[in-house]
């Protein structure tokens, strides 16, 4: 018993290492500051993907859209964020994305990050 306790909480610590590979690493981090990050989408294109990531993490992670959540040309997606550094990519579903931004969110202000399909 207390044998399989052992594994089963290693394999516990080692999932929670391969968290940031999932999901992209967390948005919002204990003790830090918070700001307002909104993705604002100027293409053509019906964003249904955005991918968000700390720089720090190995993969963009998961969509952060809501399931069901498209963002038109015009509109506009926020979400509450950490200020820092982080990787992100839009696309939709079937047509594809265009190349990741780095993208720097400063402390203690809004920021809105234009997508215009083309970089």
């Amino acid at each position: 018993m207390k044998t399989t306790m052992l594994m089963v909480a290693g394999a516990a610590a080692a999932l929670a290492g391969c968290a940031s590979l999932i999901t992209g690493g967390d948005l919002i981090r204990p003790d830090e500051p918070t700001v307002q990050f909104t993705f604002q989408n100027t293409s053509n294109q019906v964003i249904d993907t955005v991918l968000i990531s700390t720089c720090q993490a190995s993969s963009y992670g998961l969509d952060r859209l809501p399931e069901g959540v498209a963002v038109g040309r015009g509109q506009s997606y926020t979400w509450t964020i950490s200020s820092g550094c982080y990787d992100v990519m839009a696309g939709a579903v079937g047509i594809g994305s265009t190349p990741g931004k780095r993208i720097q969110v400063p402390a203690g202000r809004p920021f809105v990050l234009t997508y215009d399909g083309e970089d």
